[in-house]
C-alpha cells in the first residue's frame, strides 16, 4: 500500500492542513536547533488563519455516572469563507457534537475553535449570546424547533431581526419578504407553519436562519424527515443562499444525494476527520466535454495521524504495526514482516478487528509524532 500527497491544489484548505501535519523527525536535536525552529514558527501564520471556521485538535469529553466518553478526539477542520460543504458520519461519530460547538451551544473540553474570528472557548455568556444571534444561523431537523407555530412565515423571519434591534418595522418587513421571495416562498408569507408543507417549513426555517445575515449557516440533518423530491428543493434553497448571499454553509447529513451535491464532503469517524471527497469539473482534452469528477482523500491531521480504511488493512493482513518507507513522491505502507508481527496479522490483531489497536474499529490509524521513525524494507 502506498500513499500520495493531495493533488487537489489545496482545495478545501487541505494543503495547509497537510503541510502542518508532517511528522517531526525522531533524531535528537540540539537546544540551539529547537530555539531556531521555535523562532521560525513564531513568524508563521497561525493554523487556519485564513479560514472562516478553524478547529484545531478539538476535544469534547462528556462524563455520565462517572464514565467519560470522548465525542471529539483531536478533530481538525478548516472551512473557507463562502464554502458550501457537508459533514457525514455514522451515529456517534461526533458530527452533531461538532455542530453544537460551532453553533455556540456547547463548549469544547480542549483544543481550539474559531468562527469568523470569534474564539469559541473563551467567550463569556454575553458574547456567546451575541455570537448565536449575529454570527451563526441554525436549521434543525425538527421543524418544530425552527418555527413558532402561532406566527406566520413572514413574522417568523422578522422575529430575529426584532430581537437584534436596530431596524424599523418597515425595514424588517421588507427584508423578511425579500428572503422569502429569494427562496420561492412568496405564497407562504401569511401562512402559519401548520399550513405549510414539510419542504416549505424547512425553506422558511432557512430564511429565519438568514434573517440577521450570519457569516455561517449550520444545518443538522435538514432533509432527514423529507422525501427525495422535497429534499432537493430544500438543498436548492441552501445553494441559492450560498450563491446569492455568499453565506458559508455547513450541512450535517445522512442523505448521500445531498452529500453528492456539494463540492466538498468531510467524513467524521471516531471523533476525528477521516476522509474527504472533493468534486471538481474537469474538461476532456480530446472532446472538450466537461464532467464532474469526485476523488476521495484520507485526512492527515496535525498530529500526523492517518486513518487507513478497514478494507485496505484487512486485505493486506495489516495489524498492530506497519512499516513506512519514504519514496520520491509517496510514502509506502507495508505489513509488519517480523515473526511476531506476521502472527498477529494472521490472528487479526489483539482486538479481533484487524487493526490491533484495541478499539475494535479497524481504523488502522497511525500517529507520526509518536511513531518516532519509519521502518525500512530490506
Amino acid at each position: 500500500m502506498s500513499t500520495w500527497p493531495d493533488d487537489g491544489a489545496g482545495e478545501g484548505l487541505g494543503a495547509e492542513a497537510e503541510a502542518v501535519a508532517r511528522p517531526r523527525p525522531a533524531t535528537p536535536t540540539s537546544l540551539a536547533e529547537l530555539e531556531r525552529r521555535a523562532a521560525a514558527r513564531r513568524g508563521q501564520p497561525a493554523y487556519g488563519h485564513d479560514a472562516l471556521i478553524a478547529c484545531d485538535r478539538l476535544v469534547r469529553v462528556f462524563s455520565t455516572d462517572g464514565v467519560e466518553v470522548q465525542a471529539l478526539q483531536g478533530l481538525d477542520l478548516l472551512v473557507a469563507e463562502g464554502e458550501l460543504m457537508a459533514l457525514v458520519g455514522a451515529s456517534g461519530s461526533g458530527k452533531s457534537t461538532l455542530m453544537n460547538i460551532l453553533a455556540g451551544l456547547d463548549i469544547p473540553t480542549a483544543g481550539a475553535a474559531t468562527v469568523a474570528g470569534r474564539d469559541l472557548l473563551t467567550m463569556d455568556a454575553g458574547a456567546r449570546l451575541g455570537y448565536r444571534r449575529d454570527v451563526v444561523g441554525f436549521v434543525w431537523q425538527q421543524t418544530a424547533r425552527n418555527l413558532l407555530p402561532y406566527l406566520t412565515a413572514l413574522q417568523n423571519v422578522m422575529l430575529p431581526m426584532q430581537l437584534r434591534g436596530g431596524r424599523r418595522r418597515a425595514a424588517r418587513t421588507k427584508a423578511a419578504g425579500e428572503l422569502l421571495s429569494m427562496l420561492s416562498l412568496d405564497h407562504c408569507r401569511d401562512r402559519r407553519p401548520h399550513q405549510l408543507s414539510g419542504g416549505e417549513q424547512q425553506r422558511t426555517a432557512i430564511a429565519v436562519a438568514l434573517a440577521n445575515t450570519p457569516s455561517v449557516l449550520l444545518a443538522d440533518e435538514p432533509t432527514g424527515e423529507l422525501d427525495s423530491h422535497t429534499a432537493e428543493q430544500v438543498f436548492t434553497a441552501f445553494r441559492t443562499a450560498n450563491e446569492e448571499l455568499g453565506t458559508t454553509i455547513v450541512i450535517v447529513t445522512h442523505d448521500q444525494t445531498v452529500a453528492n451535491e456539494v463540492r466538498r464532503t468531510v467524513a467524521i469517524r471516531d471523533g476525528r476527520t477521516s476522509s474527504e471527497v472533493l468534486r471538481r469539473t474537469e474538461r476532456d482534452a480530446t472532446t472538450g466535454q466537461e464532467s464532474l469528477v469526485a476523488r476521495e482523500y484520507a485526512m492527515l491531521d496535525r498530529a500526523g495521524r492517518l486513518q487507513l480504511p478497514t478494507e485496505y488493512t484487512s486485505s493486506l493482513g495489516m495489524a498492530h504495526r506497519v512499516l513506512l518507507e519514504l519514496e520520491t513522491d509517496h510514502i509506502g505502507v507495508w505489513p509488519d514482516d517480523t515473526a511476531d508481527g506476521a502472527a498477529q496479522g494472521r490472528g487479526g490483531g489483539e482486538d479481533g478487528d484487524g487493526d490491533g489497536d484495541g478499539d475494535g474499529d479497524g481504523d488502522g490509524s497511525a500517529n507520526g509524532d509518536e511513531a518516532g521513525g519509519t521502518g525500512k524494507r530490506d
